[in-house]
């Protein structure tokens, strides 16, 4: 059983009950579930995930403090510290994880805070383009189990993918950088004799081929310990996960030849992509040209006069 329905499980035998008795004057503006940080959070949780930071609980989220006052907040926070300690054979924690709560009494405002940087979870451009992608997955992961307000599943909507010409302006940069490393770069560093560089070109190439398929997925690039792992579940390229994995564990000295194949043949899926959705009015195999097009489809005229590699 996973994290998910371990929290789900614990809520609707302690947690359900509790709250609709004791706060019944509150329980309209609350929202419970389970989201934010932690391999459970997306689903990817195991055996080895119950070594830090795993234990049976869930989050309830808050409105504002006009809303729910702080007086409420403080006597739903001691309600669920009461709640029992071990459940399933796992054991609430009596300390808190590193970087603040991940359960319990949460406002909506410190929970966009800290995956957004704003309370009401609203960016502007600056923000879309510098806000990590793993922030802002953690933002819109889990699963809200019942939302009585609506204003936390309201946001997540909103900030559900990018908007389109941050989404095109992402993508430019990943696309020029992958042809950069891995269709120029990569054979020159070892002409010149650079095995290292030759590897970091490799290294350059997948990390932003990982970014465009999940922008060309619609979906939030996870931290990167869980790139892979989400990148195997894409509906749209996901075979591509098992090629980046042999380019950035076999070595160079025997696998060059095939490595320079690798790379040319998922740029050339990535652009049969591009060409299939009519993102790039380039007729060519060259990446480059491609991230240039791309960037060309932006529609603000802000957003495209920045520079090509200004979100990412």
């Amino acid at each position: 059983m996973q994290g998910i329905e371990i929290s789900r499980a614990y809520f609707e035998q302690y947690g359900r009950e509790l709250f609709e008795s004791q706060f019944s004057g509150v329980l309209p503006f609350l929202a419970f579930g389970i989201a934010g940080s932690g391999s459970e959070c997306f689903g990817f949780d195991d055996e080895v995930s119950r070594d830090h930071d795993f234990e049976p609980g869930f989050c309830i989220f808050l409105p504002d403090e006009e809303t729910v006052s702080r007086r409420d907040e403080f006597l739903l926070e001691r309600a669920y510290a009461k709640l029992p300690k071990e459940f399933m054979g796992l054991n609430r924690s009596l300390v808190s994880p590193v970087g603040g709560n991940r359960r319990g009494v949460i406002r909506i405002s410190d929970f966009l805070k800290d995956k957004t940087g704003t309370e009401d979870g609203r960016l502007g451009i600056s923000q879309w383009l510098s806000v990590p992608s793993s922030a802002l997955a953690e933002a819109v992961n889990g699963e809200i189990f019942e939302d009585h307000f609506g204003e936390i599943t309201r946001i997540r909507k909103e900030l559900s993918f990018y908007p389109g010409d941050i989404m095109l302006k992402k993508l430019a940069g990943h696309l020029l950088m992958m042809g950069q490393s891995g269709q120029y770069n990569y054979m020159r560093m070892l002409a010149h004799g650079e095995a290292a560089a030759a590897q970091m070109a490799v290294f350059e190439f997948v990390k932003h081929a990982v970014s465009a398929l999940f922008l060309l997925n619609g979906r939030y690039e996870p931290y990167y310990k869980w790139a892979f792992r989400a990148l195997r579940q894409l509906p749209l390229l996901s075979y591509e996960a098992e090629l980046m994995e042999y380019l950035i564990t076999s070595d160079n000295d025997q696998n060059a030849e095939e490595k320079q194949k690798v790379m040319e043949g998922i740029a050339m899926d990535v652009i049969d992509v591009l060409k299939e959705r009519d993102m790039s009015e380039a007729d060519c195999q060259d990446l480059e040209k491609h991230a240039y097009s791309v960037n060309d489809r932006i529609h603000d005229p802000q957003i495209r006069n920045l520079h090509i590699l200004a979100g990412i």
